[in-house]
Formats: C-alpha cells, structure tokens, sequence
C-alpha cells in the first residue's frame, strides 16, 4: 500500500448535515517524524460531538477544518515504527481517525490489551463511552440504592451501558428513552432496562408519568429539549441530573431555548451538571477492570452497529445522528 485515503470536510453544513458536507480524497503515506508510528486503522469511531466540531466556533476540542481531515477514536495495527516504546504489531488506541493510515505521536497513542476484549471494544464499552456511562452515575449523578433511573437515547453507545450499569449500582427501576418500537423492546429484552419510552409514540412527559409514577431520582441527559423538561418534572427531592449532551439541539440554525422549568431544581433541592468525559481520563484504569470482568462473565451486554470502509464514514455518521444504530457505531476499515 502506497496511498492513504481519508475524509475531509468539504463544507461547514447548515442545519442537518449531508454526504455533500463531506469529501474522500487520496494522499501519499505519511512521514514518519522521531517518535512517531504508522498506524493502519482498523475500527473508527463516529460520534455525536462531531456535529458540533463541524461548526466555526472554539469549544472543548477545536472546529474540524475544511479542506483538511477530520479526526476522532480509532484504533490499528502499528506498521512502522520511529519510537522505541511502540513496536510494530502492536494495537493502540488514538484520536487520528477518518483515515485508513495515520501518523500518530507516540505519546498520543495507548496499548489495548486485546487480551480483555477484542479491538473494537476499545472504541465502545473499554473506551470513552463505556467511561462516560460510569462517570454520569458514579460521579456527576450517582446512583445511590433504590433509585429511579431515567436515560436519554438509551439504545445508543453510552445508553445501552448505562441501564446495565444504574442496576449494578442499585438502583430500584431503571427507564430508558428511544425511537421506535423495535428499539423500546430491545432495551427491555437486552439491555436491562425495566421499561422503555418510545418518543415517536407520544408525549414524553406523559409516558414517563406511567414509567414512574412516583417521578424519578437520576437523569442522563443525552437529548435535552423536551426530555430535559419532562425530567425536571419528575425528579424527586434531591435528584441529580448528568448532562452528557444535547443531540437535539446539534442541527439546530436557531438559538435553543433552555428549558422553562429549570428553577424547578432550586425548589427540589436538585442539581443538573455538565460533563466533560476528558475531565475523568484518571478513572479509565478503575473502568477498564471493572468492565473487563463483567464483559468476562456475560453480565454486561453490548452491541455494535457497523459500516464497512471508509468512504461509509459519512454515512455511518449520518445514519447514527439519525438514531439508526443501535450501540456503538463504528466503521470498519
């Protein structure tokens, strides 16, 4: 192999993103500097904060540049080497995806023990949304014994761990939020939920009312607008709401309003916090060991959706902003 072939942005979109928004171009290999490897990706990720990276704005991470590739979770094989701590044959974990090939800074990459769960894991459960379901309830809202638990887009990567998760943690019921019946049911079935909100079918307020009757303890909010509302409603005194995003709102041409009944919180005595999962990187290692040995014993569940290549990039993005995954959704390359 002596061409690379990665994703561009081709335009900064307007409202709902398209295949024209993105671009499949060809380069060279590229160099190796000192200290450097060459990783053939084999597994990337696609997310819904790369909606918001689209933007021409500064965040968290900084805008994806047009005309240049864009980047996120990947891992490979190590190809050719310039660093003494990285062999070739080794696998790792990295943030240069949306390519086939990458140049990766050595420091910048991170051993997966294939041992414990095999490449693509690495991306889901053993990665950053596996640690993003454990830090929401263990440490922006924790779950405490005999909760009521509610989660947004519980079908997807971080929400089909995180119903696992609030009953290994205690909690009493566990609710969870998707679109569409087939999605509802796999969440009972498969995904330890006690039962499950189709928001296509209706109000959400008034199907949480049923699901819990007597309101809810903690909320993982990764939905907002009239999610976030109907779970101010129903928390209890003292709840706790993590805010892990907003998926609502990503495509929005308009400023969102906030929700009308935040005060709400004050007379709960109740707290809704952001996270960013970059802030708890010290707690991958307590993570990994614990989900390793539940993955070992069959009793955490995980799916992934998967799309094959990468000119299927920009549609498994799509697709997956859409609500059409179910799990982690990844690319194989």
């Amino acid at each position: 192999m002596t061409v690379n072939r990665e994703i561009h942005l081709a335009a900064r979109p307007f409202g709902e993103p398209g295949t024209e928004n993105f671009e499949l171009v060809t380069t060279a290999l590229p160099d190796l500097a000192e200290g450097q490897v060459l990783v053939r990706n084999t597994w990337m990720s696609v997310d819904p904060y790369m909606r918001e990276r689209m933007h021409d704005a500064e965040s968290y991470l900084p805008p994806f540049q047009l005309g240049r590739p864009l980047d996120g979770s990947a891992i490979g094989e190590v190809v050719a080497s310039r660093s003494d701590d990285l062999p070739v044959g080794a696998t790792v974990v990295h943030f240069l995806g949306w390519r086939e090939y990458a140049a990766v800074d050595a420091a910048a990459a991170t051993v997966a023990d294939l041992t414990l769960a095999p490449a693509e894991a690495w991306l889901g459960v053993m990665g950053t949304t596996g640690l993003t379901a454990y830090t929401a309830l263990t440490h922006v809202a924790p779950v405490r014994e005999g909760d009521v638990v509610l989660v947004s887009a519980a079908a997807g990567a971080v929400g089909t761990v995180a119903g696992q998760l609030a009953r290994k943690l205690g909690a009493s019921r566990v609710i969870g939020s998707a679109g569409g019946t087939p999605k509802a049911k796999k969440l009972v079935q498969d995904f330890g939920y006690d039962a499950a909100i189709d928001y296509r079918a209706g109000s959400v307020a008034g199907q949480l009312a049923k699901a819990a009757p007597d309101g809810i303890d903690v909320y993982v909010d990764h939905v907002g607008g009239d999610h976030l509302v109907a779970a101010i409603d129903a928390l209890r005194h003292g709840g706790r709401i993590a805010m892990v995003g907003a998926i609502s709102s990503y495509n929005a041409t308009e400023p969102v309003p906030g929700p009308s009944n935040l005060f709400t919180l004050a007379a709960k005595d109740a707290t809704l916090r952001g996270m960013l999962i970059n802030s708890y990187f010290h707690l991958f290692p307590e993570w990994i060991a614990k989900a390793a040995g539940w993955l070992a014993d069959g009793s955490l569940h995980t799916e992934v959706t998967v799309a094959e290549g990468i000119e299927r990039a920009p549609s498994a993005f799509l697709d997956m902003m859409r609500g059409g995954n179910v799990g982690k959704m990844l690319v194989r390359l």
